[in-house]
């Protein structure tokens, strides 16, 4: 977190805070900890579900934890088809009429998120829903899964990050208010 020094997206965004979710693997304690909240949010909310599909790169893992831990079905989805070989954008089985949940670390537009399930709806599978690490809680992908009739659900969210930030000596208090508008316009946001 660094509100004074954003990091830069590849979108152009400015973002006071970067979140890897991929450093999850690297702890075997998180690493259970998610696991075993994606596979009980899969089972709370999406119990007709059949198949999970992790959405490259990021969801991979946690898609395949979580499968695990159901003793699921597994596949994953690619941003576009492979150029080469089978090219295949979905790899792994996924049968016309499977029930998905798809598995993404973190939400911020839903860019990366709808092109999975458009590419899931297009091989005949259903997306009944998508879990994700953590969300920035964007209204721009809010409205976009309503839209798109995707109902999803998060571990966590960034204003809970930026309040364990605070708790933690990681974000000044005086830095709250600011980070946080970050994620009401994230467009236009700059640091101070």
């Amino acid at each position: 977190m660094n509100p004074d020094q954003p990091f830069i997206w590849t979108s152009g965004i400015h973002s006071p805070i970067y979140c890897d979710n991929r450093m999850v693997l690297s702890f075997p304690e998180v690493r259970t900890f998610v696991k075993q909240a994606l596979a009980e949010m899969t089972k709370a909310h999406f119990p007709e579900a059949n198949l999970l599909a992790g959405i490259a790169t990021a969801g991979i893992a946690h898609g395949a934890l979580a499968a695990d831990a159901l003793e699921m079905p597994y596949c994953y989805v690619r941003p576009e088809p492979k150029k080469h070989g089978l090219k295949n954008q979905i790899e792994g089985r996924m049968n016309p009429g499977d029930k998905v949940v798809l598995i993404e670390d973190l939400i911020s537009t839903g860019k990366s998120s709808l092109q999975a399930a458009d590419a899931v709806r297009e091989a005949g599978g259903e997306v009944v829903g998508l879990l994700a690490l953590f969300t920035y809680g964007f209204n721009e992908a809010v409205e976009k899964f309503s839209e798109a009739g995707i109902p999803f659900y998060t571990i966590s969210r960034f204003n809970v990050l930026c309040e364990v930030a605070v708790n933690e000596g990681f974000l000044p208090a005086d830095k709250l208010k600011p980070v946080l508008d970050f994620a009401a316009n994230p467009k236009e946001w700059k640091a101070e």
